[in-house]
């Protein structure tokens, strides 16, 4: 089965057209996801900030990313839940949008991102803790990240207004 075969099986399940079909639910998972996003966005944000020694550099990095991190992955978990719903909702539509296919690579570069950052650099936080001038690794992974994020919250937007949709696909 090729996964669009899958996301035409799926779109024709109960749970997803009335999903898609509902009144209340699917705008309230639609504002979740936004609102999800700007935790997650916001908190990333603000780490990544103080990667680039734009803010609180006086602030200890190791204690930023203590404070940050578990708002961060509570917008992360939730944002990821609602994000899947709101494709469960139209998977056809959704699968065959550029612009989701960009957000999804761009998804995945800034998971290896952050990877690469906690396996590595992110290790000897210890030895430059303190520093207002990171290291050149967590500098170019804090810069990526707010990269890699603008350009999801762009595509993301964008998912709704894809002037590429095929006719009579929805």
């Amino acid at each position: 089965m090729s996964l669009f075969s899958f996301c035409q099986w799926l779109e024709q399940t109960r749970w997803s057209i009335a999903l898609h079909e509902s009144l209340w639910v699917y705008p309230i998972v639609e504002s979740v996801h936004v609102l999800t996003i700007c935790l997650f966005v916001g908190t990333s944000m603000i780490l990544d900030l103080r990667l680039l020694g734009l803010t609180m550099r006086r602030v200890p990095v190791s204690e930023a990313a203590a404070r940050l991190l578990p708002w961060t992955a509570a917008g992360f978990v939730v944002m990821v839940v609602s994000g899947a719903l709101l494709f469960y909702a139209i998977p056809v539509r959704t699968y065959l949008n550029i612009f989701f296919r960009v957000k999804i690579a761009m998804l995945a570069l800034a998971g290896v991102n952050a990877w690469v950052f906690h396996s590595t650099v992110y290790r000897r936080v210890a030895e430059w803790d303190l520093d207002a001038v990171t290291p050149k690794g967590a500098r170019v992974a804090g810069g990526l990240s707010l990269l890699l994020w603008a350009g999801i919250v762009v595509a993301g937007r964008m998912i709704a207004y894809n002037w590429f949709d095929k006719p009579g696909v929805h």
